[in-house]
Formats: structure tokens, C-alpha cells, sequence
């Protein structure tokens, strides 16, 4: 056997006892009569009684322990239903009702909790030192059906954009930041972990391209070591908010759109009707912001595709003071916005 592959085993046996299958059921009415296709038992057409409901079996996803009294990491697109309830799984096939602790406003991650004590937790890496190429390895519910599957591949981008959905009703979350990588995902191992050779784990998976083969994305897992940090402190996730919507701004927009510059971001608000780009009362506004301006820089540094003005954001604290510099029209003004938390 090669030391490779050993390393592979290794790691893989470190940690799946740390990844759980994650049930999502939900109450939903009890079909009283109705006809089906031949060899499908799926009604063709019934009657619903409201009154009578029965609890189904909607879906199912991963996750994985990264605390022994039982904090689990999954994303937050596996428990965005707010309605359904949650069973974690074990390796060992020990079933635990599983509560939604907090999911993030802003990232694809959630955390549960479980009524357990002295559970193997994850060792979680640092997802800042990951390098092109390198060995990662995926374990998960594989189609909701084949726990613990593991599957090994590389990591064949860093810092990409993707725009994931997070339900069946339509939402999407856009982000940015994420790994690429070519290791076999699916929609049910989504929420396990990325883990590297030293079975730590580096990432959360949590998307694919249909159609595409050999691409899916995960969490850095360094975006969720202040979530735990913020549950294990305060009991929920804590995020930044300045409340305002914004598009990054390019050369490709400076032209399409004569604007002035071709950087910063540009406060306007997005094609739903009901959309703003201020929010009443929110930090932006009581700071001055208007719609049409560009926040140009933000405490010094300048904003452009790279540096995202979101992403900046998450540097600061709740209650911090920070200072944006503002292109309006031709007059740059410099404003002060104090950081309230996201609710």
C-alpha cells in the first residue's frame, strides 16, 4: 500500500465517526384516496384532509460534531426550513432530535445542537493555508441514502463566486470566497465535511454545477470558527450591519453605465419592486448614505471586485465606528457609520 493512500485511510478513520446523516421530516396532510401509476406509490390525484397529517420524510444532508457535548456544523440550505424538524444521525446509527441553533445571515452554514455528551468532534484546520492541488478529501450521506461515503480529490480553485440556492421556494445566496474543488458532491452530502490529510477539516461542501462534472465548492471552515465562537459565547451567531444594498463596481459597469469610476461600491437597490436600497433607520442611514452613491473606500481601504465590500464588513465588530469615503456625483464626502448587529 502506498504511504498515500494510507495517510487517506488515516484521516478518513479519524474522522467519520464525527459525520452525522441529518433526516428532515416534516408534518404534512395524509392523502385520503386517490389513484397511482403503476409501480409508483405516489398519488396521481386525492383528497387532503388538513386535520390529518402524517410525518414524511422530506429530504437529508450531512453534517459533522466539532464539539463533544453536541455542536454540529452543516449548511444552512440542509436546515432552511424553519417549519420541518431535524434528526442527526450517527455513524453508529444512534438517532438524536437535532435543534437549529443559529443559521448565518450571510454564509451558507448552520449550526445544530444535540442532547449528547463526550461525542468525537472534528478537528478544525485552517482553511487559509489550503494551496492548489492539494489532497482534500469528502465524506457524507451520499443522495441521502449512502452514509459516510468518502470520496478524494484536489483543490482546483480558491476564492470563487457561485449563487446557490437555498430552498425549494427560490431564495438564492450568492458566494464569494469559496473553494473549488473536483471531489465528488451531491445534494446529500451536503454539510459534511472537506478534510485534509491530517483529518482536519478545512471546508464545508455545500454546492454542485448541475450538468458539470467533477465540480462542487465548499465553506472555507474559517468562516465558521466564529460562529461557533459567537454560539459557544453568546448563543447565537453575531454578524456586522450596515443596511444597504450595493453592486461591485468594474470596468465593464463604468462603461455599460457612464459611471465616474470603476470601483467601489454602488448603493442602489435590486430588481424586486419592493426593494430599497437604504434601509429606514439602519446604520447606513443614520450615516448619511443616499441611494446612487459609490462607498469608494472603507477605513482607508479600497473597495473593488477583490475586496467586497461585505467581505470587508465582517472585519469589524458590533459597536465599532467606521469611516467611508463616498462619491457623490462629483463631491467625495466622508462619512461615519456606527456598526449595529444583524438581526
Amino acid at each position: 500500500m502506498h504511504e498515500h493512500d494510507k495517510l487517506t485511510i488515516e484521516a478518513v478513520k479519524k474522522v467519520g465517526p464525527s459525520v452525522v446523516s441529518i433526516v428532515i421530516s416534516k408534518y404534512l396532510p395524509k392523502i385520503k384516496s386517490g389513484y397511482t401509476l403503476p409501480f409508483s406509490s405516489a398519488p396521481l390525484f386525492g383528497n387532503s384532509e388538513s386535520d390529518d397529517k402524517e410525518k414524511v420524510k422530506i429530504g437529508g444532508g450531512s453534517g459533522f460534531i466539532v464539539h463533544p457535548d453536541g455542536l454540529i456544523l452543516t449548511n444552512k440550505h440542509v436546515v432552511f426550513d424553519q417549519e420541518a424538524e431535524y434528526v442527526a444521525v450517527t455513524s453508529e446509527g444512534d438517532e438524536y432530535p437535532a435543534k437549529v441553533v443559529s443559521r448565518d445571515p450571510i454564509y451558507d452554514i448552520a449550526v445544530l445542537k444535540i442532547d449528547a455528551k463526550d461525542l468525537p468532534a472534528v478537528k478544525l484546520g485552517n482553511s487559509g493555508k489550503i494551496e492548489l492541488g492539494q489532497t482534500v478529501i469528502a465524506i457524507g450521506n451520499a443522495l441521502g441514502m449512502f452514509t459516510n461515503t468518502v470520496s478524494k480529490g484536489i483543490i482546483s480553485g480558491l476564492s470563487r463566486t457561485i449563487s446557490a440556492s437555498l430552498g425549494s421556494g427560490g431564495e438564492l445566496e450568492h458566494l464569494r470566497g469559496v473553494l473549488q474543488t473536483d471531489v465528488a458532491i451531491n445534494q446529500g452530502n451536503s454539510g459534511g465535511p472537506l478534510i485534509d490529510l491530517d483529518g482536519e477539516a478545512i471546508g464545508i461542501n455545500t454546492a454542485i454545477i448541475f450538468g458539470a462534472q467533477n465540480i462542487g465548492f465548499s465553506i472555507p471552515i474559517n468562516w465558521a470558527k466564529k460562529d461557533l465562537e459567537d454560539i459557544i459565547k453568546y448563543g447565537r451567531i453575531i454578524k456586522p450591519y450596515l443596511g444597504l444594498l450595493y453592486v461591485m463596481l468594474n470596468k465593464k459597469l463604468q462603461k455599460t453605465y457612464s459611471l465616474p469610476i470603476d470601483h467601489g461600491a454602488l448603493v442602489v437597490r435590486d430588481h424586486d419592486p419592493k426593494s430599497i436600497a437604504i434601509v429606514p433607520d439602519s446604520p447606513a442611514d443614520k450615516a448619511g448614505i443616499k441611494e446612487n452613491d459609490i462607498v469608494v473606500e472603507l477605513d482607508g481601504e479600497i473597495l473593488d471586485e477583490h475586496t467586497d465590500l461585505s467581505d470587508m464588513l465582517q472585519k469589524f465588530g458590533v459597536g465599532d465606528t467606521i469611516q467611508m469615503t463616498v462619491l457623490r456625483k462629483e463631491e467625495r464626502l466622508k462619512l461615519k457609520a456606527k456598526i449595529e448587529e444583524r438581526k
